[in-house]
């Protein structure tokens, strides 16, 4: 990830409902959650959490997929990991003892593909 792609992740996240919607993503998991689901839990319109999550998938943390009648949304794993990382890739100054226990919340938390889950 380079810098401009990280300030591009990090202005998505710096409204509080598309903060709101990332962290409801990566709770869903894999399942994904539909844009209703989305708007209801956060008692808005559908219009409205429609920029939001538009905002979210331009930046890349997020991603959709058609099912039916709805669009499900989905936490993009791999793009959070990349922010993570680019956060943390300096940060050790050849201490890797440092950034240990960020590392390893950053690696538990990445579920299992969607295809494993049946």
């Amino acid at each position: 990830m380079n810098e401009r792609q990280a300030l591009a992740s990090f202005a998505a996240l710096s409204q509080e409902t598309r903060l709101q919607i990332v962290r409801m993503l990566v709770v869903a998991g894999p399942a994904g959650l539909a844009a209703g689901v989305i708007a209801e839990t956060l008692d808005m319109s559908p219009s409205n959490v429609s920029f939001h999550l538009k905002e979210l998938d331009r930046s890349g943390l997020i991603s959709q997929q058609r099912e039916s009648r709805s669009i499900i949304y989905f936490a993009n794993y791999e793009a959070l990991g990349r922010l993570v990382r680019f956060l943390m890739e300096d940060c050790c100054a050849g201490h890797p003892e440092i950034c240990a226990p960020a590392a390893e919340v950053a690696a538990c938390c990445i579920p299992a593909p969607k295809e494993n889950l049946q």
